[in-house]
């Protein structure tokens, strides 16, 4: 079942955020996910939002995510983020209309 990845971020060290996301693609194009939406400026149409950045991604399953979020590449590269942004992750299913 299809999952998706939604982060929100609150940028801390533009630079360190910069390098991780310069890096980023060439990581996540080896784990077949799909980046779905990646917004510095979401329009807030309900309720408060104090982060600077939201970005979404699927991939096929849950284990096709993990393969990618503990990478060894990811891993590497993820010292930047976390370094530059202070992040709540979500794992969310997909919805299935038959069960």
């Amino acid at each position: 079942m299809t999952v998706y990845a939604i982060a929100q971020l609150k940028m801390t060290d533009r630079a360190a955020y910069d390098r991780y996301q310069a890096r980023f693609f060439d990581v996540f194009r080896k784990y077949n996910g799909r980046l779905l939406a990646a917004d510095e400026h979401p329009r807030v149409l309900e309720g408060a939002w104090p982060h600077d950045k939201l970005v979404m991604m699927s991939f096929a399953d849950e284990a096709a995510f993990l393969a990618f979020s503990n990478s060894p590449e990811y891993e590497e590269i993820s010292r930047d983020r976390k370094a530059g942004a202070q992040a709540t992750v979500l794992l969310v299913r997909g919805f299935d209309p038959a069960g």
